[in-house]
């Protein structure tokens, strides 16, 4: 596997080394130094996101920190990026994201290695800043959520149709088991196609092997962005080696509508209305003490979000999200803490 990376890296690269810098402004006169100075300064970002959840059948509720990400991101040449970013309070606990270097050898093409997120699903690949709920869907968090390791390659397809394809190898043990040993083959893959203006279908599938059990799934989601509306849905589907475990299905669905406001300091409000499910997951990793077989870590469980959100910009800049959440259990499922009807209070800040 490692001659077969180093062959592609290699093919990859070949064309780069004698690529010429693109004129960035012909028929101007400028001061070429201070603009090479300028695009390779690093750019700062992060998004803050404060929260207050109660809940209902409890009586009970809690301030957090849910993110307080720092990114750092540039050019070392123009055919060469980076980007580091860190959590500093994930849920209370600081985590390393990313941490990759990304090329640019041809028109279209990118080579990312090093520490990011995989290519898979919609929701899932959405950063805090953009995502519509104060909490995410099923996929998002339990079922589709991956962050790894690995090399990345992803091309945008010279057609008049939008069309970019990624995909890439990976460790499959996630961030902090990077000293391993691997004889599997781990990967993900995602294409996105905008078909009309404003629609995005979008195919992933992905295999894993944390430990013994391989997991193996396929997603397929599309989303529709006309006047004020963004209407998506997603559905994915999981299988385990040595049916070690159950099929795993998930849904998520919703909608959003946008309402400018004149007045005030907001510039519009936001109705939100999803549906998610999920039915009974394993992680592949946690397995029962006496028999050694799999075991449930999220059981299956319906729910329902209402919310409004006031937005001081047009893009997700600083938003105050009001949500409710209503949980449907499964007779054999067991509710965690944090899983049960709320209400979410939050305020995202970007910048």
């Amino acid at each position: 596997m490692k001659k077969i990376v180093w062959l592609l890296l290699a093919v990859l690269l070949a064309p780069a080394a004698g690529a010429q810098t693109p004129s960035v402004d012909e028929g101007k006169k400028i001061d070429k130094e201070k603009l090479e100075a300028k695009d390779y300064l690093p750019q700062v970002h992060g998004t803050i996101r404060a929260k207050y959840e109660y809940q209902t059948g409890m009586g009970a509720g809690r301030f957090e920190v849910r993110n307080a990400r720092v990114s750092l991101t540039g050019n070392i040449l123009p055919s060469v990026a980076y980007k580091a970013e860190i959590d500093l309070s994930d849920e209370g606990q600081i985590k390393m994201l990313d941490a990759y270097a990304r090329l640019f050898p041809l028109e279209g093409l990118t080579v990312t290695a090093g520490q990011m997120r995989v290519p898979f699903t919609i929701d899932a690949h959405r950063s805090p800043h953009q995502q519509y709920f104060a909490n995410r869907s099923f996929i998002a968090k339990q079922v589709g959520n991956v962050r790894d390791v690995g090399l990345t390659l992803g091309y945008k397809l010279p057609t008049d149709m939008p069309v970019t394809i990624e995909g890439g190898l990976y460790n499959g043990t996630g961030l902090t088991n990077q000293k391993v040993w691997h004889k599997e083959l781990n990967y993900s893959a995602k294409a996105e196609m905008f078909l009309i203006p404003g629609l995005n279908l979008t195919l992933s599938v992905q295999a894993i092997q944390p430990e013994e059990i391989r997991m193996q799934s396929y997603d397929i989601g599309a989303y529709y962005e006309f006047g004020r509306f963004h209407i998506e849905g997603e559905y994915l589907y999981k299988t385990y080696s040595k049916n070690a475990f159950a099929d795993v299905q998930a849904i998520d669905a919703f909608i959003n509508y946008d309402l400018p406001l004149k007045k005030g300091p907001f510039t519009k409000m936001s109705f939100l209305a999803r549906y998610d499910m999920m039915t009974d997951q394993s992680d592949a990793k946690t397995t029962d003490e006496t028999t050694g077989a799999l075991v449930t870590t999220d059981y299956e469980r319906q729910r329902l979000t209402g919310g409004i959100t006031l937005s001081l910009s047009k893009a997700f800049r600083t938003d105050l999200r009001l949500n409710f959440e209503k949980y449907f259990y499964a007779k054999h499922s067991i509710a965690k803490e944090s899983e049960q009807d709320k209400v979410v209070l939050e305020l995202m800040v970007r910048f």
